[in-house]
């Protein structure tokens, strides 16, 4: 027996279990909130009709498949409650992802321009707030935020202010902890694009009269979009669907759609309109994530 086909058998199984893994913790668990997002909400354990029992046969089965319906869904579209939570996830997430990008893109920009022997110190700073935990650092800006926190005291003692700003529970609040949270989801493909371009390019551009403003919008940001796509949907996609950020900072007046999640599962107990609003925003979220998938094969089949 040849040495390749010792070693194709173990690497076809190897293969497979990628999809396995998919089968099992996302296509199953999928399987099951589509079956309670067309399910009703009944005082019960578990809070939702019916209930599959394989045990009474095929006739109770095709008798629970006749009650599923999509009147949840139908809420989701007539309720204005769902419809501004969803609205407001999505002009959260725009508006964060640009003031990520105003941000990100100078920070990483200067990353790949530092000495060689620099350029891992920078990452690291970049990666060392994720060495602590995502609930800490967030109560760490509800800190500095408060009427007393450190962020007033800095202004007061700068005389900036007259008097202590209120920050917390505030939009403005919501975007710092979430410009914080997300930015080196941003930085990073941005600093791996910019570090692997080429430098001759942007000699080659000074040597044909071109200014370093006109280097950059004609040379540096074109062959950079790919890693500004990238960042831009690796911060866009979770931020949607973001509930401590906005719960803990921002104020009650209006939720996102991941607040809207909470409540109706744990406070209403209305799991199937919960469960419908949990697959409509993965429905939302698929063309993003499809673009990014796209992205990263291009990206893939063209060396990097």
């Amino acid at each position: 027996m040849s040495g390749r086909r010792i070693f194709a058998q173990p690497a076809r199984y190897a293969a497979i279990a990628p999809y396995l893994w998919m089968v099992l913790f996302f296509l199953v668990p999928f399987g099951f909130v589509l079956k309670i997002s067309l399910s009703q909400t009944a005082i019960a354990q578990p809070p939702y009709l019916p209930v599959f029992d394989f045990a009474e046969g095929w006739t109770a089965i095709k008798e629970a498949f006749a009650q599923l319906s999509f009147d949840n869904f139908r809420l989701l579209t007539s309720d204005s409650l769902y419809i501004s939570s969803y609205l407001r996830s999505v002009v959260v997430a725009v508006t964060s992802t640009l003031i990520l990008l105003l941000i990100g893109y100078p920070i990483a920009y200067g990353m790949a321009r530092l000495p060689q022997r620099w350029q891992p110190v920078a990452m690291m700073l970049v990666i060392v707030p994720f060495w602590t935990s995502f609930l800490i650092r967030i109560y760490a800006w509800v800190n500095i935020l408060q009427h007393d926190g450190l962020l007033n005291q800095v202004l007061l003692a700068l005389h900036l202010v007259a008097a202590p700003v209120g920050w917390l529970s505030t939009d403005t609040a919501m975007y710092i902890g979430v410009v914080y949270s997300y930015l080196p989801f941003m930085i990073l493909p941005l600093y791996a694009t910019l570090s692997r371009m080429d430098a001759s390019l942007l000699e080659a551009a000074a040597d044909l009269g071109a200014s370093p403003l006109q280097a950059f919008w004609l040379v540096t940001f074109p062959l950079s979009l790919p890693g500004v796509v990238a960042g831009a949907l690796l911060c866009f996609i979770p931020i949607v669907g973001e509930f401590v950020i906005p719960d803990l900072l921002a104020g009650s007046g209006s939720m996102m759609i991941g607040q809207t999640l909470w409540l109706e599962f744990f406070t209403n107990k209305d799991w199937p309109v919960a469960a419908a609003a949990a697959i409509a925003l993965l429905v939302m979220l698929v063309p993003p994530l499809l673009l990014y998938d796209r992205l990263q094969r291009r990206t893939l089949a063209g060396g990097g």
